[in-house]
């Protein structure tokens, strides 16, 4: 089934923020040549797996709001302030609701390279730090810490399209 991309028009169904093409483009420029060995269905798997870890990771931390509830993902958006700009009345300041930033754009394509050779969100159990099965059986867990796999480019990426986490939101009056 031909990938269904989201670019900004709200588009019925749509599964992915990047088309392969961005994606080949993108790894090409990069030097990233793993992405090319993969056939397109592999590609638009890779792309529909990040769209879906970026929903479930991401969809309560986004600045602003969903243009409408219906739609498919969570972009295009309204009222998301524009990084780099002061917040203001101008509409140079919040990303126009027609677009999908070209930020969560290449951090799906990040996510689908990491995709196309594994789950990007494992099934978590305790992690054991030390195991002994001489007479009795003696386990030690690992104490805190997360066991989730981060994934650092994608985060700085996104940040500026997030809202600051730990604090109270504020707004201007």
């Amino acid at each position: 089934m031909a990938l269904i991309v989201e670019d900004g028009s709200m588009v019925s169904g749509a599964e992915s923020y990047a088309t392969t093409a961005q994606a080949d483009t993108y790894f090409s420029n990069i030097g990233t040549t793993p992405w090319a060995a993969l056939t397109t269905a592999e590609k638009e798997q890779a792309l529909r797996r990040a769209t879906n870890f970026m929903k479930q990771t991401f969809r309560s931390r986004w600045n602003g709001y969903r243009k409408t509830a219906t739609q498919a993902l969570d972009w295009p958006r309204t009222e998301c302030p524009r990084p780099d700009e002061l917040y203001g009345e101008s509409t140079e300041a919040w990303i126009e609701d027609t677009v999908v930033p070209v930020e969560v754009r290449e951090a799906c394509i990040e996510l689908a390279y990491r995709a196309a050779s594994g789950n990007l969100l494992e099934d978590l159990g305790r992690a054991v730090a030390s195991e002994s099965v001489s007479g009795a059986v003696a386990v030690s867990y690992v104490n805190g810490g997360s066991r989730q796999t981060t994934y650092e480019a994608v985060n700085r990426l996104l940040a500026p399209l997030l809202k600051a986490s730990g604090g109270i939101p504020m707004a201007r009056a």
